[in-house]
C-alpha cells in the first residue's frame, strides 16, 4: 500500500514562493507516475501538473506553466512542485498523487489510485 505524506504548505505573499514535498513509502515510487493536484473551497479538485517515471517527461496545467516546476528523486522517494509568482487565485489544498505503476503520463483525477492527506497553500493579495 502507498502512502503519501505532503509537506511545505503555508501563508504567503502574492509573488513569492513555496515548495511543496511529498514523501512515499511502500509500492514501488519509480515505476509511477507522480502529480500534484488542488482544490479551492467550493471547487473540484484540478490537476497542477504530472511528471513520469524517471523524471524525463512532465506536464503541467496552463494557468501554472511557466511558474510552477514538478520534480523527483527516486531515490528519496520524493516528489516536488516548485511554486514561483504566486497568485491568489492559487490558493487551495495541494494533493500529492500517485498513479498505478507503468502509467501514462495521465492528468484526470481518476487515473490516480493514490493520494496525500493534502497541504494548504494561502496567498494573501
Amino acid at each position: 500500500q502507498v502512502q503519501l505524506v505532503e509537506s511545505g504548505g503555508g501563508l504567503v505573499q502574492a509573488g513569492g514562493s513555496l515548495r511543496l514535498s511529498c514523501a512515499a513509502s511502500g509500492g514501488t515510487f519509480s515505476t509511477r507516475v507522480m502529480a500534484w493536484f488542488r482544490q479551492a473551497p467550493g471547487k473540484e479538485r484540478e490537476f497542477v501538473a504530472a511528471i513520469s517515471w524517471s523524471g524525463g517527461k512532465t506536464s503541467y496545467v496552463d494557468f501554472v506553466k511557466g511558474r510552477f516546476t514538478i520534480s523527483r528523486d527516486n531515490a528519496k522517494n520524493s516528489v516536488y512542485l516548485e511554486m514561483n509568482s504566486l497568485k491568489p487565485e492559487d490558493t487551495a489544498v495541494y494533493y500529492c498523487a500517485g498513479a498505478a505503476p507503468y502509467s501514462r503520463l495521465v492528468v484526470t483525477t481518476s487515473e490516480y489510485a493514490y493520494w496525500g492527506q493534502g497541504t494548504q497553500v494561502t496567498v494573501s493579495s
